[in-house]
C-alpha cells in the first residue's frame, strides 16, 4: 500500500466526517476499519425480512452538524410522533407535546403524570433552553441532570416517570447522574426537531457518508494492532506508512493505541427485537416505562415507523432496557418477556424473539462534559469521536470534523484556536459524577 497523507483508524461517524472534510480540502487519506462494515455502532443488519439497528437509535433531526453532513431527503427519514405513552400505575398515559403537534396543551396539563405545577415547570424549561443557543448550554457550570431538575423543582414523580426513562433512557443513565449540559442539549433537540429514523435503518447514516467518499477510500477488516510516530502496524504484520494519524475508534482502543492503560467509563444497554402478529401500540409513539418493576426502559414498533423495518405481516416490536445486567442471556430475555405479559397479555407469549444485542459500550461516559475537545494529542496524532465530544451522532460528526479543521490548519501552516485544553494532554479517563 503507498504512504497516505492521513491514516483514520476507525470507520464510525467520526472517521468517515474526518475523511470527508480532508478530502473536501484535496487531502489524501484512508480509513482502516477492523470490521467488516462503516458505521461503528451505527449499523443494520437485515435478518429474516427485518432491519435491525445494533442498539435502539434514534436521528435527532435538530442535530446542526446532522443538518450540515447529511442529505435528509436521500435518507427518506421517517419520523416518531412527539411526546411519549407512559406506563403509569397499570395504564399507559398519552403524554404529548403540545408544542409540536402531538396533543392539545390542556391534555398535557391535565395527564396524571407528574402534578399540574411539573407541567407549568416543563413549559419553563422548554422556553429556558430554546433561549440558549448550544454555545450558552455548553458554557453554563457543569451539574448533574438530577441536581437540575431539582433545581427546578421537579416533583419526584415526574422525575421518576418521566425523566428517568425518557431522557435517562436518551443519555443510558437512568439514575441522571450524567451531564446537565447534554440533558438541556438534548431537551433542546427534541424541541426543535424530530427523533427519526432512516427509512432502510440507522446504517443508512454511515452508508450516505460512506458513498461520498473517494472510491477505496474505507478498508475494511484491516485491524490495527499499533502504532508509532508515523506508522500503523496491522494484525497481519503489515506496516502503513502516513504523514498523520487519526484515532476515530471507540474510546479504550484509542487509548490502547495511543498508549494509554486507563480504561474509559462506557454506559451498556440491551436490545430485544420481537416478531409480532398484531402491534401492542397504533401509532408510530415511543413507550416508556415510569416504573422500576421490571427491566423495560422503552418500547417502539419499528415499522409503525418506518414500514421497511418489518415485512407486511408482521410487526417488529424493539424493547429496550439500560445499563450492563449481571444476569446472563436467557435470565434477561425471561424477564423482559414478564414484564411484556403485564403490560399487554398472553398475547406477547407468541412474539418470537427475532435477535437480543448486549452492547456493553454503547456511549462513553464522561463528567464533566466539553462540546469538543481539542482533538490533537501530539505531533502527528489527532483522536475524534464521541467519547471525545457529547456522546451521541452530533458528537460523533462534529468531533470528526474538527479533527479533519484541525489537521487542515497544521498543513496550511495555520495556527490552532485558543481552547481550553492544551494540546498534548492525555485522553480524559471518563469519570462520571455517579
Amino acid at each position: 500500500m503507498a504512504k497516505s497523507d492521513v491514516l483514520i483508524i476507525g470507520a464510525g461517524l467520526a472517521g468517515l466526517c474526518c475523511a470527508r472534510k480532508l478530502q473536501k480540502e484535496g487531502i489524501g487519506c484512508r480509513i482502516l476499519e477492523a470490521s467488516d462494515g462503516v458505521g461503528g455502532r451505527v449499523r443494520t443488519d437485515a435478518v429474516d425480512g427485518f432491519l435491525l439497528d445494533r442498539g435502539f437509535q434514534v436521528l435527532l433531526t435538530a442535530y446542526p452538524e446532522a443538518l450540515d453532513q447529511l442529505d435528509y431527503d436521500g435518507l427518506d427519514l421517517c419520523a416518531f410522533l412527539p411526546g411519549a405513552l407512559v406506563r403509569y400505575e397499570g395504564h399507559f398515559r398519552r403524554l404529548a407535546d403540545p408544542w409540536r403537534g402531538g396533543g392539545t396543551m390542556m391534555g398535557s396539563l391535565f395527564s396524571p403524570v407528574g402534578k399540574f405545577s411539573d407541567k407549568l415547570r416543563l413549559s419553563s424549561l422548554r422556553g429556558s433552553v430554546m433561549r440558549k443557543s448550544i454555545e450558552e448550554i455548553f458554557a453554563t457550570p457543569e451539574t448533574s441532570t438530577l441536581q437540575n431538575l431539582r433545581k427546578r423543582h421537579f416533583s419526584h414523580r415526574m422525575t421518576d416517570y418521566f425523566f428517568r426513562p425518557l431522557f435517562g433512557g436518551a443519555m443510558l443513565d437512568t439514575k441522571l447522574a450524567s451531564s446537565a449540559r447534554m440533558f438541556e442539549f438534548i431537551f433542546k433537540m427534541f424541541c426543535e426537531g424530530d427523533a427519526a429514523v432512516p427509512a432502510k435503518g440507522m446504517g443508512a447514516i454511515p452508508a450516505q457518508i460512506a458513498a461520498s467518499l473517494a472510491p477505496g477510500t474505507v478498508q475494511l477488516n484491516c485491524r490495527v494492532h499499533s502504532m508509532t510516530p508515523g506508522q500503523v502496524k496491522l494484525t497481519t504484520g503489515d506496516v502503513l506508512e502516513a504523514g498523520e494519524i487519526v484515532l476515530a475508534t471507540e474510546g479504550d482502543e484509542a487509548l490502547r493505541l495511543a498508549g494509554e492503560s486507563k480504561k474509559l467509563s462506557n454506559r451498556g444497554v440491551c436490545c430485544f427485537y420481537f416478531a409480532a402478529k398484531e402491534p401492542p401500540v397504533d401509532e408510530p409513539m415511543l413507550v416508556i416505562s415510569g416504573s422500576n418493576r421490571g427491566p423495560i426502559n422503552n418500547l417502539a414498533v419499528m415499522n409503525l415507523v418506518a414500514p421497511a423495518y418489518a415485512s407486511k405481516d408482521e410487526f417488529l416490536v424493539s424493547v429496550t432496557t439500560v445499563g450492563q445486567p449481571s444476569r446472563d442471556d436467557n435470565t434477561m430475555i425471561a424477564a423482559v418477556r414478564q414484564q411484556l405479559k403485564r403490560w399487554y397479555g398472553l398475547v406477547t407469549e407468541e412474539w418470537r424473539l427475532i435477535r437480543y444485542y448486549r452492547i456493553e459500550r454503547a456511549l462513553p461516559s464522561v463528567f464533566p462534559l466539553e462540546r469538543v475537545q481539542r482533538p490533537k494529542l501530539s505531533e502527528g496524532l489527532y483522536v475524534c469521536g464521541d467519547h471525545r465530544a457529547t456522546p451521541s451522532i452530533q458528537g460523533a460528526m462534529e468531533s470528526g470534523r474538527a479533527a479533519a479543521e484541525s489537521l487542515i490548519r497544521k498543513l496550511k501552516g495555520e495556527p490552532e484556536p485558543e481552547q481550553g485544553e492544551a494540546e498534548g494532554e492525555e485522553l480524559p479517563s471518563g469519570q462520571t459524577s455517579e
